[in-house]
């Protein structure tokens, strides 16, 4: 099979492409390398997902990623630098391949940096998203598997978080892009026939995690004795969810959608185990053998109070099954911290 991949140079993607090439399936990545954090992060993660153990030798980004795109190109995986609103950029790439199915998971990420840039988010999530599914009319490519977020529910008040909760108040424009592209990904379903799957991902960590999400950059300064920034008074709660389970769900969606038909479907992809920021750090300062001087800060506009998974959909329909506690989880985390 021939899987393109949208953002495959990021956390989440580079796992993936690495698992679906360690499958025997060909690969075809598509990544702008944006310069939310270092686009070098970005360069070792797809070695890493290629399994390229090389000395590279960085210059300048444009040099380095003409560089990466000869390195990793092989018979079974290609590497193109291209942002998804441009189209035409796209369409040259769907007239090279023939594509089985496509995993989206290209997005400008992060609920507080969409309160300062909201139209930018609009034109990356919800514009990049269309170009995408016009390109699937196009080219009739009819199996469809996008990134959603927990940020839809909002500040939702029931408790744990279900697929037919309302979820028409987000409270950060980021959480408003994710919600149109359920919305407008439901519109070409149903007008050209693509089986799509929504996953609704609850804040993933592990290995390869964003430097900017809170367990790397909290793991970051602690190593470094800095003073970490806390947010409110430690009793905002997530739903953390460790990168071989989100995987796992990805992967398990994949095979659902090539052995079924006219499928539309939001899921959450969740650990079910909520843990606290107070309980985070905790963790985090015993894997470390250190204590977090802590900067205490008000609450962040956008932020939510609580995440909390319902995974009985997913357990039910792909046959979901999270296996890495909290606890374990971000044990390899820090290994993976101290040792990259």
């Amino acid at each position: 099979m021939t899987y393109l991949v949208t953002g495959g140079s990021g956390f989440i993607g580079s796992h993936l492409v690495e698992k679906l090439l360690k499958e025997g399936h060909s690969v075809i990545n598509i990544d702008n390398f944006d310069d939310f954090y270092d686009y070098k992060v970005k360069i070792k993660n797809t070695l890493d997902s290629i399994e390229k153990n090389i000395d590279f030798n960085f210059s300048n980004k444009e040099q380095d990623i003409k560089n990466l795109i000869s390195l990793s190109k092989s018979d079974s995986y290609t590497l193109y630098y291209n942002d998804i609103r441009d189209k035409d950029g796209l369409e040259e790439i769907f007239k090279n391949h023939k594509i089985d199915l496509i995993v989206h998971l290209a997005a400008l990420a992060g609920v507080r940096p969409s309160i300062e840039r909201p139209l930018e988010y609009e034109e990356v999530n919800v514009r990049g998203a269309m170009n995408l599914w016009e390109l699937c009319n196009l080219f009739e490519i009819k199996k469809f598997i996008c990134a959603s977020s927990s940020s839809v529910y909002g500040n939702n008040e029931k408790i744990p978080f279900s697929e037919s909760d309302n979820v028409d108040q987000p409270i950060s424009p980021y959480a408003a892009t994710k919600k149109c592209g359920e919305i407008l990904g439901h519109v070409y379903h149903s007008l050209y026939d693509i089986d799509m799957i929504q996953l609704r991902f609850f804040t993933v960590y592990g290995p390869r995690q964003r430097p900017d999400l809170a367990i790397h950059k909290f793991t970051k300064l602690i190593s470094e004795n800095k003073e970490i920034p806390f947010y409110g008074d430690g009793n905002t709660a997530r739903d953390y969810t460790y990168i071989d389970d989100i995987i796992d769900g990805i992967s398990k969606s994949i095979h659902y959608l090539e052995n079924n038909s006219k499928v539309y479907e939001i899921i959450n992809l969740g650990e079910s185990e909520v843990i606290t920021l107070s309980e985070m750090l905790t963790y985090l300062e015993r894997h470390l053998d250190k204590i977090a001087t802590k900067k205490t800060l008000p609450m962040q506009q956008g932020d939510v109070q609580k995440t909390n998974a319902d995974i009985t959909k997913a357990q039910s329909l792909i046959g979901y099954k999270p296996t890495t506690n909290f606890q374990n989880g971000t044990k390899k985390f820090v290994e993976w911290f101290l040792r990259k």
